[in-house]
């Protein structure tokens, strides 16, 4: 459901079409008692072969550190390397390795596989993905020592007075712990497994990512800040991702003002995603001129999407409808008016954006560089400043009082490229290297 995993079958199976072989590993996030024997299954997938490793941040094959677990499994490493053996694959391409880790690389690169990745978001470089701070402001990445990123793991994990105490101590006084716990001079303790872990991931993904091939950054923010935090520049080619929304690249509508105004969200229900900030925004346009759909699952955040609905409580304009199979993504967007992604945090051209903008619906969004890049305020879409409900429901008024604007924003929709023409894209990076 995922913009990760929606790229990754929509381009295996554009690459089955045209009668390549193709399987999958994945890592699924799974129960925390399973033995090691227990974490790895096969199975097949709408005629793809699809390995599987059932992913748990609890100790396995050894490894104590969580942290560790998440970015450098030697399980799944282990899994990886017997896939490799068995299959001999031609080319290998990654497209996120959360609950895999980046020794699947180092496997590639000993079996003498050409590899190549396409990042999706920032898990490489930024242990939440998300290059956040606890409160909500932008972090460039971790530091030279990652203190700051030690610091935000406890803000995260600690709570009541240990929690509190982490948010005001120094970032300088915690990269001088690092250091020190790294020189091994402290007694062993789970704590500082974790620091370690932390303080070393960032050189060790760099390293590994340095290794592949080509790395495929979808626009210019994510090329800037791969190579800010040290990828090889040379190994970084920027294009866009690619989507199948209506099986043609003709927009299916041209959006007129229909009252009430039809506002939607599709996406995590995560507090980085802004969901709050959408429904307060709502909540403060004129009654009855408006409806608000919120697409995504109740699940995957439980807490967070108990917020939105008590946020929510005593609406009957604003409906939370769930999850739906991407294969419908388009009939959800011919029944909304407008689409909102209200993000706060370095969103990395979500697809959802690319869908919309295929089916004529204009996208009102953070003003942020990953999406700026495919969203053109007053052109195809309006933004607003990230996190800012007022600026929000300015831009959402305007669309309800302006007769004009929605038709405008919806006949300037940017038609994004096709999978098969991403496909394209990425079989002439992999033919030429096997051909040299």
């Amino acid at each position: 459901m995922a913009g990760t995993e929606v790229l990754t079958l929509s381009v295996a199976k554009d690459l089955l079409r045209r009668g390549h072989e193709i399987r999958i590993f994945t890592g699924f996030p799974s129960e925390k008692h399973l033995t090691d024997s227990q974490r790895f299954d096969e199975y097949e997938f709408e005629g793809i072969h699809v390995y599987r490793f059932h992913h748990a941040y609890a100790p396995m094959a050894g490894q104590t550190s969580m942290i560790e677990v998440g970015y450098d499994s030697h399980l799944a490493a282990f899994h990886f390397e017997e896939i490799l053996k068995d299959f001999k694959p031609d080319v290998l391409h990654f497209f996120h390795l959360n609950r895999l880790g980046t020794r699947l690389i180092e496997k590639a690169d000993q079996a003498v596989i050409p590899a190549y990745m396409t990042l999706t978001d920032f898990w490489s470089i930024c242990p939440t993905g998300q290059l956040l701070l606890p409160d909500g402001k932008f972090c460039n990445g971790p530091d030279h020592n990652a203190g700051n990123c030690v610091k935000h793991f406890a803000q995260n994990t600690q709570k009541g007075l240990a929690g509190a105490v982490a948010k005001w101590i120094p970032t300088v006084f915690v990269n001088v712990l690092t250091k020190i716990s790294a020189s091994n001079i402290l007694p062993t303790h789970p704590v500082l497994t974790e620091v370690n872990a932390i303080s070393v991931r960032l050189r060790v993904n760099i390293s590994r990512l340095n290794r592949l091939k080509k790395i495929i950054a979808p626009n210019k923010m994510m090329r800037d800040i791969l190579i800010a935090n040290g990828i090889d520049s040379s190994r970084v080619v920027q294009f866009s991702f690619g989507i199948d929304v209506l099986g043609n690249n003709s927009k299916s509508m041209v959006r007129g003002l229909r009252r009430p105004l039809r506002i939607g969200y599709i996406g995590t229900l995560a507090m980085h995603k802004g969901c709050h900030i959408l429904i307060k925004a709502f909540k403060s346009l004129p009654t009855d001129r408006a409806t608000l759909n919120i697409y995504g699952s109740p699940v995957d955040f439980p807490e967070y999407s108990n917020e939105l609905k008590l946020l929510a409580t005593g609406r009957d304009d604003i409906r939370f409808c769930g999850t739906f199979p991407n294969s419908i993504i388009s009939q959800v967007l011919a029944d909304l008016d407008v689409l909102v992604v209200p993000s706060i945090w370095h969103e990395n051209s979500p697809l959802v954006i690319y869908s919309s903008q295929a089916t004529g619906c204009p996208v009102v969004s953070s003003d942020l560089r990953g999406i700026s890049e495919v969203i053109w305020d007053e052109v195809n879409g309006l933004l607003f400043e990230p996190g800012n409900s007022a600026a929000l429901e300015k831009q959402l008024l305007r669309l309800i009082e302006d007769s004009g604007l929605l038709s405008k924003l919806s006949s300037n929709a940017k038609q994004p490229k096709s999978t098969s023409t991403y496909v394209d894209e990425l079989l002439s990076i992999w033919e030429a290297d096997l051909i040299n």
